[in-house]
């Protein structure tokens, strides 16, 4: 068996750069002995280990990535997450202009240069073809927070071309039954939808409600706030952009409780865009509780990540496992590693039974 995976990329932004850098810092050889192997939640899936994983199209619509070879693109403005990797060997791949359609926000052409996209002067490549043509097997969707068309086209060529979709996204596709059956009809195998970090806002946010369930402590008020200064952050100041976004979030967090909040009484989602925390991302958590005899309890909580590396440490999970289906003939949703890691999945699932279904599917024990 042919052990890599061809993988397309659509926007070549931070979180793909983490994912680039990812790949190549667990591929050396100095970054495989045991104590190096702290940051991946499994070394092997299936046989495929990060060096499996090729870049062979990518998309994006700005001019200083555009044209440019890949590993060259992912550093170039307006991306600023860490650089924790960065000296590359080319493999040939050069960035594809992609469809535009709503995958930039008008007010972003408000902000310097170096904090926005500048869009390419030139026409968009037919996706289908060079799909095809490049041989990918599993396409994995970075596009900016409320790029439905254009995540939708780029479904569409995933079905057109026979290839499987991680949608990192809160477009809703995999969790969508219309598109789901249309991946299942094609025997294409689709992880979603909008991605969790390793140890970011979400997953903590689960973490702990789940915990005061667990532990008989009635949640009454609860909100996160966000703050960060990468390009996800300032296309996110458009709030129309931010529908399926904030449903993706809220549920994410109210899944774990015995009874969902109210509305009012439950706010979770993007909250400004400070340029000097480039990728950095800030949390401010707080629950408001009743425990025994109904005396209230507070939680409050700050939590620092760097955003796109926290995306990444899951992302290659999840662009393995849709891989293991495309191996094993599995088509549709793929219910654990979505669970797993996105926060809008088709099924939500407590994250530890989720890890343990993961396992059982890694090992064969369960189809999907």
């Amino acid at each position: 068996m042919d052990k890599r995976i061809r993988l397309g990329i659509v926007g070549v932004g931070n979180c793909a750069s983490s994912l680039l850098q990812g790949i190549e810092y667990y591929t050396r050889e100095g970054a495989k002995s045991a104590a190096q192997m702290d940051g991946l939640l499994h070394r092997e899936i299936g046989g495929y280990r990060p060096e499996s994983i090729e870049v062979v199209c990518a998309f994006d619509v700005d001019k200083r990535k555009v044209g440019r070879p890949v590993h060259e693109a992912i550093f170039a403005p307006p991306n600023c997450t860490k650089v924790f990797c960065g000296d590359f060997s080319c493999n040939g791949t050069r960035v594809s202009m992609g469809p535009v359609l709503d995958g930039v926000a008008s007010h972003m052409a408000e902000y310097p240069e170096d904090r926005t996209f500048l869009l390419a002067d030139t026409d968009p490549v037919d996706v289908e073809r060079t799909l095809r043509e490049t041989g990918c097997e599993i396409l994995v969707n970075y596009l900016p927070v409320g790029s439905e068309k254009a995540a939708q086209a780029y479904a569409t060529a995933c079905l057109a071309a026979g290839v499987g979709m991680v949608n990192c996204i809160p477009v809703f596709i995999a969790s969508n039954s219309a598109w789901a059956a249309k991946f299942q009809e094609k025997g294409l195998p689709i992880v979603g939808d909008d991605v969790k970090s390793q140890l970011g806002a979400t997953i903590l946010h689960r973490t702990l409600a789940r915990l005061f369930r667990d532990r008989g402590v009635k949640i009454e008020r609860t909100y996160q706030m966000n703050a960060g200064g990468n390009t996800d952050f300032l296309n996110m100041l458009a709030r129309e952009r931010l529908t399926s976004k904030k449903i993706s979030k809220t549920e994410a967090v109210q899944s774990q409780l015995a009874q969902p909040l109210p509305a009012e009484d439950i706010h979770i989602g993007p909250s400004d865009y400070v340029p000097w925390l480039k990728d950095n991302k800030l949390c401010f958590l707080r629950i408001e509780a009743r425990g025994f005899g109904g005396v209230p309890l507070e939680l409050e909580a700050r939590l620092s990540v760097e955003d796109s590396p926290n995306s990444a440490g899951v992302a290659i999970d999840a662009i393995r496992c849709c891989k293991l289906a495309r191996d094993r003939k599995v088509g549709g949703p793929l219910t654990s590693i979505s669970a797993c890691t996105m926060k809008h999945p088709p099924v939500q699932i407590s994250d530890e039974r989720a890890r343990q279904l993961v396992r059982d599917y890694i090992e064969g024990r369960a189809e999907r």
